[in-house]
């Protein structure tokens, strides 16, 4: 019985090559030659005529083996013989991938990776049906969004699973003028569209994503943002005082000594007796998000200065108060020392850069241009560390994706680089932010020059046109499957053309993103603002005048929690032409503080 089981089974198998044979010849291509376990060889042949066959690489075929069809990736074409005949049909060996097979049941035919039954030496091959590339792409009943169609057959859509490709985290790369950006606006768009639940956070270095989305967007630059200076650790504050440099360990432990007490002093004043207990002055350090005034720490600082014992931490403490006047002064910091009263807005302040609630515009824009690095440095990390304790402090029912354009800027390869509170905030959510449900997108163009534990995290990835070896090189080493020859393609695909890999698709497939409405592309300016309607001739002075402009209509001194408006249209610096019509005057001489801590016995600070 068993002998007949299997000869029936033959039987079957035969017939059905026998069938697969008569098919039309447009269908048959050739027959298997080689095959090592991972790729294989046909044999076919061509002729002038034979346009109808399209051999080219980028195309699926598919090995008829009877019960399962072997699915096969084309990477490579080429003539048995160095060449070629006219009017005759040529021999030629096609190169393929094994991606996976396809099997019929009673619902349509499914698609497995991986292979359970290589092609045997003269096993059919020919071009993939339509159904079967269906299957090939197909989710499996996991919420999609479509995003495009197949670069293959354009009547079929590409699809991503979008709750694997966030909770799992996703990246888009791909060199300058591919349409990257276009391609992370649509995905932005079709996500929120897909989960209404979604808040996003857009880092965005160019200005460029708010007119992507004109009715769901809130945007937060300079001059709008409102982030107190004690929302800020104190390794970001310190960034704030020491401008990107190395910082002064002394001072930074003096600052590590001295906010705590300034929070405590705050909350005391606000409810009495509340901070009297011991346990409780204990539980304040200085990165505790309680308010504080810079007052009491240059309070603090005086009353030091003046004891006659603190000789030898008079540079220090000098040095360290006229930072924090410095920083106070300067007028790109006034989203953090511009407040007129210190007062807890926590609430209001995160529930304005979240969309909590929402108010139909679930993502944030944080338009970055013409920010100082170390302004920059220090509120993306406020922003990437409040949107990890959010969804963590939310038990999941708060969802965010935090999206990183130009990411290589924050978590650089190169470890001394960058700046350490963001790439901690981000490797945070990269790694534990899935419980959560704060989830990563990461948007670059040099993966070579990006953190490569933070790509890594990534399980799903859009890999646009890269030019550069070293960042091909990268992507390569992240792709998982066996579809590593698709990525051979990445240096000369077209416009909005990407291979995606990873958890958010059945297979690594390559894709065209779809058109979108000029309306909706990143970086849109309307044509009533290319010009001013005035004369071309440049003006420099109003060039600098703008560039001296200060973000907010009002000046406050943080000291005493008193403002005196001021024109939004006015400097606090003379204008060019007022400066040319003015006598010269001498600068300034530096105050005593100043003078005597870059000038004292401990040289300069």
């Amino acid at each position: 019985m068993m002998y007949a089981d299997k000869s029936l089974a033959r039987g079957e198998e035969i017939s059905q090559e026998r069938r697969a044979e008569q098919q039309p010849d447009t269908r048959i291509i050739g027959r298997i030659i080689a095959c090592d376990g991972a790729h294989a060889t046909i044999a076919a042949g061509a002729d002038d005529a034979d346009g109808s066959m399209q051999w080219t690489v980028g195309r699926m075929i598919s090995v008829n083996l009877g019960k399962t069809r072997t699915v096969g990736f084309v990477y490579g074409i080429a003539t048995s013989t160095p060449h070629w005949d006219s009017g005759v049909e040529n021999p030629i060996e096609v190169k393929i991938e094994l991606v996976g097979e396809v099997r019929d049941t009673a619902a349509g035919p499914v698609f497995d990776r991986g292979i359970t039954a290589y092609p045997h030496l003269g096993a059919i091959a020919h071009r993939i049906r339509g159904r079967d590339l269906q299957a090939v792409y197909d989710l499996g009943g996991r919420r999609a969004i479509t995003v495009g169609t197949l670069s293959q057959d354009a009547s079929i859509s590409a699809s991503v699973a979008i709750d694997a490709a966030l909770s799992r985290h996703f990246a888009v790369v791909g060199t300058t003028g591919v349409g990257k950006s276009t391609a992370v606006s649509l995905l932005v768009r079709k996500a929120v569209a897909a989960r209404p639940d979604l808040r996003v956070l857009m880092f965005d270095p160019h200005n460029e994503f708010t007119t992507a989305f004109p009715d769901k967007a809130h945007r937060i630059d300079l001059a709008s943002l409102d982030l107190p200076f004690w929302m800020f650790q104190l390794e970001e504050f310190v960034e704030v005082l020491f401008r990107g440099r190395v910082p002064d360990t002394d001072e930074v432990d003096l600052l590590r000594e001295l906010i705590p007490q300034a929070k405590q002093a705050y909350r005391a004043n606000a409810q009495v007796g509340l901070m009297r207990r011991s346990s409780d002055s204990g539980s304040i350090t200085a990165d505790t998000p309680i308010p504080y005034r810079l007052a009491d720490i240059t309070r603090q600082l005086d009353e030091r200065l003046g004891m006659l014992d603190s000789k030898e931490m008079r540079p220090v403490l000098r040095s360290l108060r006229s930072r924090i006047d410095a920083a106070v002064a300067d007028p790109r910091y006034r989203f953090m020392f511009a407040s007129r009263l210190i007062e807890d807005t926590l609430h209001r302040s995160i529930g304005s850069m979240f969309r909590v609630p929402h108010e139909g515009k679930p993502i944030t824009c944080f338009s970055m241009a013409g920010m100082p690095s170390e302004v920059v440095n220090a509120v993306c990390s406020v922003l990437a560390r409040l949107a990890f304790d959010l969804a963590e402090g939310s038990d999941g029912k708060l969802k965010i994706l935090v999206l990183c354009e130009e990411a290589h800027r924050y978590m650089p390869s190169d470890p001394a680089l960058g700046f350490a509170p963001v790439r901690h905030a981000l490797s945070r959510i990269a790694k534990e932010g899935r419980k959560y449900g704060c989830y990563l997108g990461v948007v670059t163009q040099r993966p070579g020059e990006l953190d490569p534990t933070i790509l890594s995290q990534c399980s799903t990835v859009f890999a646009m046109r890269l030019a550069n070896e070293h960042d091909k090189a990268i992507i390569r080493s992240a792709i998982s499957d066996s579809s590593a020859s698709t990525l051979s393609f990445l240096s000369s695909m077209g416009q909005r053309e990407a291979i995606a890999f990873g958890e958010g698709v059945a297979t690594t497939m390559r894709l065209t993103f779809e058109q979108q409405p000029a309306t909706l592309l990143p970086g849109r300016q309307d044509d009533e603002d290319t010009g001013t309607g005035e004369s071309d001739e440049i003006d420099l002075a109003r060039i600098i005048d703008r560039l001296r402009a200060t973000p907010r209509a009002e000046q406050t001194d943080p000291a005493d929690n008193t403002s005196q408006p001021q024109p939004a249209n006015q400097s606090p610096f003379p204008s060019a032409a007022e400066r040319m019509a003015a006598p010269v005057l001498r600068e300034p001489e530096p105050s005593r503080y100043l003078r005597r801590s870059t000038d004292g016995p401990f040289g300069k600070l």
